[in-house]
């Protein structure tokens, strides 16, 4: 693994070396980044923003939104080795300035509305057999946590058929072998 683009590119990440941790494909990355920036859709200029990077496994997305000069970084991971190795990962690269980072359940952290801040991007990477995408899309909503003109970007299996508030628009949905990425945006 390693980051695809920006200032950084080149440089590898380690990986979390457990089961527990899926890392997204450079294939699905790349055309993420592709798709932010060249889309009439979507059409983001990374430079500046601010993202959150929720299930944020080993950091492949935040980090590479970092190559790409996003401001700041937003990381939730629950997983121990994950996290671990996410840490060492911003340590290798020396953009811990640009960082922050929170041991903990998504759930409960946006709950407690401890993140003072809203964001440009929120990037969901859950497990594929979390049922409860749905439920943190309203948590995001209820607490406002997206900006105005943000985006919502999901990592998903293909196959799930997943239910959103009736407020949260599908912007584009592309499949990458068993990945589905799905951008969306809560409507005004």
């Amino acid at each position: 693994m390693r980051i695809i683009g920006g200032k950084l590119k080149g440089h590898a990440l380690q990986m979390a070396n457990n089961k527990n941790t899926r890392p997204l494909k450079d294939l699905a990355r790349e055309s993420i980044f592709n798709l932010l920036t060249h889309s009439k859709k979507i059409s983001l200029k990374l430079e500046n923003l601010n993202i959150l990077d929720l299930y944020a496994g080993t950091g492949s997305f935040g980090l590479e939104c970092l190559s790409r000069q996003a401001k700041f970084v937003y990381f939730i991971e629950s997983e121990k080795l994950a996290f671990k190795t996410l840490e060492k990962n911003i340590e290798k690269l020396k953009i811990k300035n640009k960082t922050k980072i929170f041991f903990n359940n998504v759930f409960n952290l946006v709950k407690k509305n401890i993140l003072l801040s809203k964001f440009d991007i929120i990037f969901c990477d859950p497990p594929f057999k979390d049922k409860n995408i749905g439920k943190l899309i309203e948590l995001i909503f209820k607490n406002n946590l997206l900006k105005e003109n943000g985006i919502i970007i999901l990592h998903r299996n293909k196959s799930i058929d997943e239910k959103f508030p009736n407020y949260f628009s599908i912007l584009d949905e592309r499949i990458y072998g068993i990945s589905k990425i799905i951008f969306g945006k809560f409507l005004s």
